[in-house]
């Protein structure tokens, strides 16, 4: 026994302070690069990478549950409907009021030099534009054929020379509908090709329907015609919205609604609710909410803080929060209050873009309802809304907040609606143009995504950060008093030995001399 404590003192005497300050430094060099990787993982995708693998991979191998077992199905059926709801909450929709490419987008990247759209966004375009624009008859005439490939183009150029090429053939409305959207530069452009395609999609239409029980293929077609239609007259209505003309785009909205009540995937109801809140018509405003803020419907942004503006238009211009602390909320004002946290919850991205805290960018032509795509999308036309009416800023800006107290866990439970997503944020960075290139390859933030709810750091990148920033003050320490950090770290590893010092000596002590003197030979 005496021996191996003199061997111990030997080896810790031959250590030189050299030695420390190279142990030390190179301990705070490791944990440094595993703190930076750590990091950056966790900027990119949201979570611990230590964490990661280790719930992965390590918790099988030491005898963790696996998640794919059929253990506890009772529970897993019982979260199915809420898993579906997640799955539904997920989907990427059309933004109902998404702008033109050639009149708006192309304008905004001509002076800005930014491309507002994402390669993501416009791809679920192209997949919409096949949906809706074409069938399987389509290679029976020339110009829909040719328009079938056009549709499935990447190079914007290539699409409007195939769209020219199939109006040379004969009136083709899906040629006329990409050039109006893409070539025309001017919303009064765009309005005289749709105002074409209105003429031939109509004579399609009615072909189409008089043979629609005819077999599959003609109601397959009249289908795509229906569609073209429908898409026609809504892109009119925005086209005299945009020019001024807003009970026109109203009347044409209302007639496209009762033409066609069955296609609610377009959301028509919210371009009507935008066109009328622009004319401060909050009865009839009222009255389409009335009808779609029905608990049996999907809602969306435009639903709930409409429904929220049209509350706190009732008490907004003689809101003060100071009266309102003093003598407690009146009838009106918590409805109004709990229009607005109601709002909030389903989207908490949107007040941040109403009150003007965050930046607003081009919104997508796809949104993700509940996330930040949505807030912008909302923001960028209705904000005008909320300024209009006297005070309901204020009362927003005031009340906002309350909500998040109501739900202190948004992932696990929510309060009116499902819980939060989780998938809202990779959805939102590849719909929304995050980054831009500018001179010399410098990547520049263009939007910052609005994340919900904030993340906390990850424990392995604090214990990493906290190791780095110790074992980097020991090298210090030790390179500038390299005697007294020797003493005191023969005195800690003496100390950290002392246990097994102890358990050697009873072990000596229990067992035979000889055969103690055979284990140490070995």
């Amino acid at each position: 026994m005496f021996g191996t404590e003199s061997s111990l003192s030997m080896f810790l005497n031959t250590l030189t302070p050299k030695f420390y300050v190279a142990l030390t430094g190179t301990s705070s060099l490791i944990s440094g690069l595993i703190l930076i990787f750590e990091w950056w993982y966790f900027r990119k995708y949201g979570t611990s990478f230590i964490e990661q693998v280790s719930v992965s991979h390590l918790r099988p191998l030491l005898g963790g549950v696996d998640n794919s077992s059929p253990i506890n199905s009772n529970s897993s059926n019982g979260d199915a409907d809420s898993n579906r709801q997640n799955v539904s909450e997920c989907k990427v929709w059309r933004n109902p009021l998404n702008l033109f490419r050639g009149a708006e987008y192309n304008r905004y990247t001509w002076v800005t030099g930014r491309e507002p759209l994402t390669y993501y966004d416009m791809n679920l375009s192209a997949q919409d534009h096949q949906t809706f624009f074409t069938c399987d008859s389509d290679h029976l005439r020339p110009a829909d054929a040719i328009m079938q490939k056009a549709w499935r183009e990447r190079n914007p150029q290539a699409r409007i020379s195939a769209a020219h090429e199939s109006l040379e053939l004969e009136d083709c409305a899906t040629a006329s509908i990409l050039l109006a959207e893409e070539e025309a530069t001017t919303i009064v452009e765009a309005e005289k090709l749709f105002k074409q395609a209105l003429k031939t999609g109509e004579g399609c239409y009615r072909r189409s329907q008089q043979l629609q029980h005819h077999g599959a293929q003609y109601e397959a077609q009249h289908r795509r015609d229906t569609n073209v239609l429908v898409y026609i007259k809504r892109r009119l209505a925005m086209c005299s919205r945009k020019l001024g003309r807003t009970r026109e785009a109203v009347k044409m909205l209302r007639d496209l609604m009762k033409e066609f009540p069955l296609l609610s995937m377009f959301n028509i109801h919210e371009n009507l609710l935008e066109s009328l809140l622009e004319l401060q018509n909050y009865a009839d405003v009222q009255a389409v909410l009335a009808k779609y803020d029905d608990i049996s419907l999907p809602k969306s942004a435009t639903i709930c803080y409409t429904a929220a503006l049209l509350k706190a238009r009732a008490v907004s211009d003689k809101f003060s929060p100071e009266a309102a602390s003093r003598r407690g909320l009146s009838t009106a004002e918590m409805n109004a209050v709990e229009a607005i946290h109601r709002a909030v919850e389903f989207n908490p991205h949107v007040p941040k873009y109403l009150l003007e805290m965050k930046s607003l960018i081009l919104p997508p032509e796809h949104i993700l309802k509940r996330g930040d795509s949505e807030a912008i999308a909302y923001a960028f036309f209705h904000l005008q809304h909320w300024k209009r009416v006297e005070g309901a800023l204020n009362l927003l800006h005031c009340t906002w907040e309350g909500t998040f107290r109501m739900i202190p866990y948004p992932l696990e439970k929510g309060h009116l609606f499902y819980p939060y997503p989780i998938c809202t944020e990779t959805a939102d960075r590849e719909l929304l143009p995050s980054k831009r290139r500018s001179g010399f390859n410098c990547v520049c933030v263009f939007h910052e995504v609005s994340v919900y709810p904030k993340k906390e750091l990850p424990f392995f990148i604090l214990f990493t950060a906290g190791l780095c920033s110790f074992t980097a003050m020991l090298a210090l320490l030790t390179h500038q008093f390299p005697e007294l950090m020797g003493v005191f770290a023969k005195a800690f590893l003496s100390t950290l030995f002392a246990p097994l010092n102890f358990i050697m000596e009873k072990v000596e002590s229990i067992l035979p001399s000889s055969l103690w003197h055979q284990l140490t030979r070995i």
